[in-house]
């Protein structure tokens, strides 16, 4: 295909705004999948994106349109995924920015067009779902022209991508908008540049790739310019949606290298591959590094699983890049990982696909984030997990990481907004208005305010109306404690978490609560308390089952059955002195959920 006859693109929003119903539209109408196996959200190829409404994997298709060659990417709204949303962007010319014609812009809306702009896309407004009776254009139209001023309202397109009005003239928009494909640098050599991967058992690894320069075919041999690794191409093709296989990808177009590496390490997300008919010297820029905010331990239920566990988070990886792993080794858990997410859906994304991808059943740590040590010596490091946290006269200060977070909310509940950030430790720092109906409240608050339930609280206090985006700001100092859980005397080190020493008895409280309704009970009494540097701040108790031996008594004397009672007695003392209590996966589930 002639370059100036190529349009690559992807879609943009917020989550559930339509962006995959706009994709499956745009198959249907430019034919690229029968109707006979066309299905809603089809892109969605996971079981689990279709099960919870969500994108979690972006997504490349190749269409035809009236000569054009037009490459699309679906990409994720939630805000877990936005390193997935950067990665396409890197790879096309134009964005679709899909706003919501019953609910306006929000706050992903604003995240992903700052990404888009920072990589000098052509932006092509769209407000969705015009069929729907609340839908207000007029106030829709507004919003994005506050956002972007140089457009005008006959440059934003009013669609259904349900009912498909307005999405004819949308593919013809996309070829007069969106510039042909360009290189990103001015040198000599073939470049493609991966985007994705994902491991096959036959084929190895295959790569998505963005070809910027050159062109490749079967049997070429290829390098990875960051690992200098080099193999021969075994086939190449377009994504319609599923593996299509063609002669060459040539420069301008988007598609995939099945590259034969059976090493997953030498083909990662963001390289370079070159081809050695027109070798060059020069890689593409690739990706940032991404910044996991959430830690938890990651460990097999059964130790002899440890290889397995360590092969299964190797091959997730290729698919998902921002996700981080390094061994770790607990005395109580045995070998496991330390894995970093971009938040709490991101880790429970990665918990069930470990689960229904690769058969795996494991046991996670308690979430913390990442904090900065200062010893008294000057030294710094950086820890992620509560046992690396050191004796508290090594320390000389203690930083955690903040971030700025932006809301977007109709105006009525603003006050609600503001006061939970204000019982979050939220520093104000800014409001502005969308319309008078609508704001966007700006705050710096500590990461670790939002692990748990902050954005079910934010959506619940708005009635739903309410979205949040946020991004990492700075570091700041904070009183840090180490928080023990004890239970049958022993130390569990999975349930350790890192709190604040003002908060530290009410954390203590609720975990011990929670304990002690989420444990078994046990053929002895078991004690379950939080420790705080060998002080317990809060306890509970968990009554022993109980068989009752006086059943088979039918009177006599009073002492046999004080007998048999002492004598029961005494069981449940030496069983307490010694027993050991096995924490349940369902345990560790209620704590994180909590």
């Amino acid at each position: 295909m002639l370059t100036k006859k190529i349009r690559n693109f992807c879609i943009i929003a917020h989550i559930d705004h339509g962006k995959s119903t706009l994709a499956d539209r745009l198959l249907e109408l430019t034919q690229t999948v029968a109707k006979r196996l066309m299905k809603e959200q089809l892109l969605d190829q996971m079981d689990l994106e279709r099960e919870r409404g969500i994108t979690i994997k972006l997504q490349p298709v190749r269409m035809n349109w009236q000569g054009y060659e037009l490459n699309l990417i679906d990409t994720p709204g939630h805000v877990d995924f936005t390193y997935e949303v950067s990665r396409s962007l890197a790879a096309v010319e134009g964005a679709i920015l899909v706003v919501d014609a019953t609910q306006g812009v929000e706050a992903q809306t604003l995240a992903n067009l700052h990404l888009a702009r920072e990589q000098n896309l052509t932006i092509i407004p769209v407000i969705n779902k015009i069929d729907l009776p609340a839908a207000n254009v007029d106030l829709a139209t507004a919003e994005i022209i506050k956002l972007l001023p140089e457009v005008s309202p006959a440059d934003i397109l009013a669609i259904s991508a349900k009912t498909g009005q307005g999405v004819e003239k949308l593919l013809d928009r996309l070829i007069e908008k969106v510039p042909t494909p360009k290189a990103k640098l001015a040198a000599p050599g073939s470049r493609a540049l991966i985007f994705d991967s994902y491991f096959d058992d036959y084929r190895g690894v295959i790569a998505y790739v963005r070809v910027f320069a050159g062109n490749f075919q079967a049997n070429d041999k290829i390098e990875f310019m960051a690992t200098g690794k080099t193999s021969e191409v075994l086939e190449v093709g377009a994504f319609k949606p599923m593996l299509e296989k063609t002669l060459e990808l040539s420069e301008g177009e988007i598609g995939y290298i099945v590259t034969g590496l059976k090493d997953l390490s030498e083909a990662r997300v963001g390289d370079t591959i070159t081809n050695y008919k027109n070798i060059s010297a020069l890689p593409l820029p690739g990706y940032k590094n991404v910044k996991p905010f959430v830690f938890a331990g990651v460990f097999p239920q059964d130790g002899a699983e440890f290889n397995d566990l360590r092969d299964s988070l190797e091959k997730l990886s290729l698919t998902d890049s921002a996700f981080t792993y390094e061994p770790e080794k607990s005395s109580t858990l045995g070998p496991g990982f330390r894995c970093g997410f971009l938040g709490l859906l991101h880790l429970d994304i990665f918990q069930e696909r470990l689960r229904r991808e690769f058969a795996m059943e494991v046991i996670l740590t308690t979430p913390s984030v990442a904090y900065r040590i200062i010893s008294i010596h000057d030294q710094e490091t950086i820890i992620h997990s509560p046992h690396d946290f050191p004796e508290p006269s090594q320390i000389k200060e203690t930083l955690e990481p903040f971030v700025k977070a932006e809301v977007i909310t109709p105006v009525e509940y603003l006050g609600n907004i503001m006061k939970i950030f204000s019982d979050k430790r939220g520093e104000y720092l800014t409001t502005e208005y969308l319309d008078k109906s609508r704001a966007i409240v700006y705050y710096n608050l500590p990461l670790s305010s939002i692990l748990t339930d902050f954005y079910d609280t934010i959506k619940s206090v708005s009635s739903g109306y309410a979205s949040l985006n946020y991004e990492y700001a700075d570091w700041r100092k904070c009183d840090l404690v180490k928080l023990d859980i004890l239970v049958a005397d022993n130390i569990i080190e999975a349930l350790s978490i890192l709190v604040y020493r003002s908060s530290a008895y009410q954390d203590g409280r609720k975990i011990v609560d929670a304990l002690q309704q989420a444990l078994p009970r046990q053929q002895f009494e078991v004690k379950v308390q939080a420790s705080l540097g060998g002080k317990i701040i809060a306890a509970a108790r968990i009554p022993a089952l109980r068989k009752d031996v006086t059943a088979k008594l039918y009177g006599g004397d009073v002492t046999r059955k004080r007998k048999l009672l002492e004598k029961q007695k005494k069981g449940k003392k030496r069983l307490k002195a010694a027993g050991k209590v096995d924490i349940p996966q369902e345990a560790f589930l209620s704590l994180l959920k909590r």
